[in-house]
């Protein structure tokens, strides 16, 4: 019972017993009935609300909003229907993607009844029937089967896709396959390029032996500098390096370089 109603009837139950203290029962009576006649046929409807009503079974309107009567006895409110936006979440059936990937949907559909009479007689249970439909349709073929019972869909939101888990290793091996031939070729042009430059130093080292021999001195002193040793070198070693010969085949490769 609204705010509304139930004032009024208290007030006019407190009439019919003042009444009936002072003139005597039957006299506040009348006040009883008419308490319990506005009890029953005084509804207020809130502004986002419609009351279906039936009239010796037949459809006599959709009240609302704000305060309408109906008869007692022969009126019947047989819906109280809710016009504002609501909200149904739910799991579509599997279903297979353009490259025939099966995955499950979660999605959440966002609807209201824009049509309160269709929603209350065309179907027994539109809350029910919505949930229903969503499991196996998206937003164009919801709208188009709703839209017969007052609905109106007005989005389906996707939360999730679930692919099987089987599937998704599948997919993470292949993607780490197309990581791993990447690298492979980044690693190969990298080779390309290293032996190319010892191609290019080979000929240069084949062009000045000298050259050669200062290099592998060098590599030998670095790779025993750390350490701290001492290298011998033996005196023919010296006379075949031809000291004069390998300063000039050196000024000639810094200069090169």
């Amino acid at each position: 019972m609204n705010p509304i109603t139930l004032f009024l009837t208290a007030v006019l139950a407190l009439i019919g017993a003042g009444i009936g203290v002072l003139a005597g029962p039957w006299a506040g009576a009348p006040f009883f009935v008419i308490a319990a006649l506005v009890a029953a046929s005084l509804k207020m409807a809130n502004t986002w609300q419609r009351f279906v009503v039936l009239r010796a079974g037949n459809l006599q309107g959709v009240r609302g909003p704000g305060l309408f009567m109906i008869v007692p006895v022969l009126d019947n409110v047989v819906a109280v229907i809710d016009q504002r936006i609501q909200t149904t979440a739910f799991n579509a059936e599997e279903a297979l993607t353009r490259d025939t990937v099966p995955v499950n949907v979660d999605a959440v559909i966002f609807w209201h009844v824009h049509d309160a009479r269709q929603a209350a007689l065309e179907i027994t249970n539109y809350r029910e029937a919505i949930d229903r439909v969503a499991q196996t349709s998206l937003r164009d073929v919801i709208g188009a089967k709703t839209a017969q019972w007052g609905i109106t869909v007005m989005s389906v939101e996707i939360r999730d896709v679930a692919i099987p888990v089987a599937l998704q290793d599948a997919m993470s091996r292949q993607a780490q396959a197309e990581r791993e031939k990447q690298a492979r070729v980044i690693l190969g042009s990298a080779e390309a390029e290293v032996a190319a430059k010892f191609v290019e130093a080979a000929t240069t080292y084949a062009d000045h032996p000298a050259a050669l021999q200062l290099r592998a001195m060098n590599i030998i002193y670095e790779t025993t500098k750390e350490r701290g040793a001492t290298i011998l070198i033996p005196t023919g070693l010296v006379d075949s390096l031809n000291p004069a010969a390998a300063l000039v085949q050196a000024g000639v490769l810094k200069s090169a370089a």
